[in-house]
């Protein structure tokens, strides 16, 4: 395993962290919940890759996952989300903000000994959540399989060292539009774009989050953690992407999408989003 780390990482360091007002990043195993039972039908069935769905099932019921991971199953539906992107063994899948590795986990476990999963820490993430960064640094030094990577996510390609088959962005697309004094908000169409470029021809990129009020924009990114689904749609494909997929698998139509993805009458039950994304071939 290596840890790759940039000079824009080391210089990140040495700012002050901020209060943690996305503390659902800190562990974003513990925020990536959801409801919901049915997968929704594919825009283009035709498109979809054939899962390894006994690989994922594995995945699923390895006896060395985590307790308090496979309590939230009910809630994240991980095998049908994996199933959804079309996780197959050997693929090369990398894991955006990867939290204690819950996603990570799975899909190292699925992708098998052929396979690799890239557990990618933004550089702002990674600073500001250390205790969490040196639990991912801890599961991929455990993982042959498995490389921790920091770096901007206006440079997410920039390490990458052979196209990989899925990039999964999990609980996290909301985020990119938020700043404080010491992190400015992302660059999404560059993060987009270096994503499209580190993907195969045929390559996915799932995207999953708390769906916030239609027609609201990002109006709700920093208040709920929330964003709505049309944006993220419109500001992927411009990346030349083609949204081949969407699924209502973690849906909860008893959410208004109008209180925060903390609140108690709504935490870990929250209507969210599946979205899956694809590079022409």
């Amino acid at each position: 395993m290596r840890t790759l780390m940039t000079t824009s990482m080391a210089a990140l360091l040495l700012a002050s962290c901020s209060p943690a007002a996305d503390e659902d990043i800190a562990a974003n195993d513990a925020v990536i919940d959801a409801s919901g039972e049915d997968m929704g039908t594919p825009i283009s069935e035709a498109a979809v890759e054939v899962a390894d769905t006994d690989a994922v099932t594995r995945a699923i019921a390895d006896a060395s996952r985590p307790e308090e991971d496979r309590a939230l199953d009910e809630f994240r539906l991980p095998g049908d989300v994996m199933n959804f992107a079309g996780v197959t063994t050997g693929w090369r899948v990398a894991d955006i903000v990867p939290g204690g590795g819950y996603y990570s986990r799975v899909l190292s476990t699925a992708v098998g000994e052929s396979g690799h999963v890239v557990a990618f820490n933004p550089d702002w993430v990674a600073q500001a959540y250390t205790e969490t960064n040196t639990r991912q640094i801890e599961l991929a030094d455990s993982r042959a399989n498995m490389t921790h990577m920091i770096n901007a996510l206006e440079a997410f390609n920039a390490e990458m060292d052979a196209p990989l088959d899925a990039v999964f962005m999990v609980l996290f697309y909301h985020d990119t539009f938020n700043s404080t004094p010491t992190r400015p908000e992302t660059d999404r169409a560059a993060m987009n774009s270096q994503i499209f470029d580190s993907l195969r021809p045929g390559g996915v990129y799932p995207v999953a989050d708390h769906a916030a009020v239609d027609g609201s924009g990002s109006d709700a990114t920093d208040t709920f953690h929330r964003v709505d689904a049309a944006l993220v749609i419109e500001e992927i494909t411009a990346a030349g992407f083609v949204l081949d997929g969407q699924s209502d698998m973690l849906a909860n139509a008893e959410d208004t999408r109008e209180v925060g993805v903390f609140d108690s009458s709504i935490r870990r039950r929250t209507d969210r989003f599946v979205l899956r994304f694809r590079k022409p071939e």
